[in-house]
């Protein structure tokens, strides 16, 4: 899936762009957390993004970009009972949703515990604006990248590549 491409039409394409990655990493063995750096402009659907990414992996809390607050953390239900997902994740417990937008140097993510996150096997983190910390980065993320096309659509390519 190296630099597969996806033209989402709707919110509903793009629902679908993220439940199929999330297939995807699950069946990924890691050594590490697995790192999602998506890149695009303001209003590309980053975030919305994001939202059907935890949905689909049966996280119910709201899902809002946490550009003020820089990180937040959301379990992720291991078992079929507690939630709607359609998968089971034995391998991640916590998803990492970071938004680098005001970060002016990619070294202010260090301070909240970057390094501990990144070497957790249970953790996924998505990072929003990714490009800003592009130096501290694993050299294997997954990159997702956004270019908003008009008002309804949305080009999602994901470098899949690890």
């Amino acid at each position: 899936m190296a630099g597969d491409i996806k033209i989402a039409k709707s919110t509903m394409q793009t629902e679908k762009v993220a439940a199929d990655l999330v297939k995807k990493i699950e069946r990924h063995k890691n050594k590490k957390a697995v790192v999602l750096a998506m890149a695009g402009d303001l209003g590309s659907g980053k975030t919305t993004f994001t939202q059907f990414f935890a949905k689909a992996l049966g996280i119910k809390e709201k899902i809002t970009s946490p550009t003020f607050v820089i990180l937040r953390k959301f379990q992720i239900p291991n078992s079929k009972s507690q939630t709607n997902s359609k998968f089971k994740f034995q391998n991640f417990k916590t998803l990492a949703h970071i938004d680098a937008y005001r970060i002016e140097n990619p070294k202010e993510i260090l301070d909240l515990g970057w390094e501990e996150m990144v070497n957790n096997p249970e953790n996924i983190i998505l990072v929003e604006w990714a490009d800003k910390i592009k130096k501290i980065l694993p050299k294997d993320c997954v990159w997702v990248k956004f270019k908003h096309k008009n008002e309804t659509t949305r080009e999602i390519k994901v470098d899949l590549s690890r």
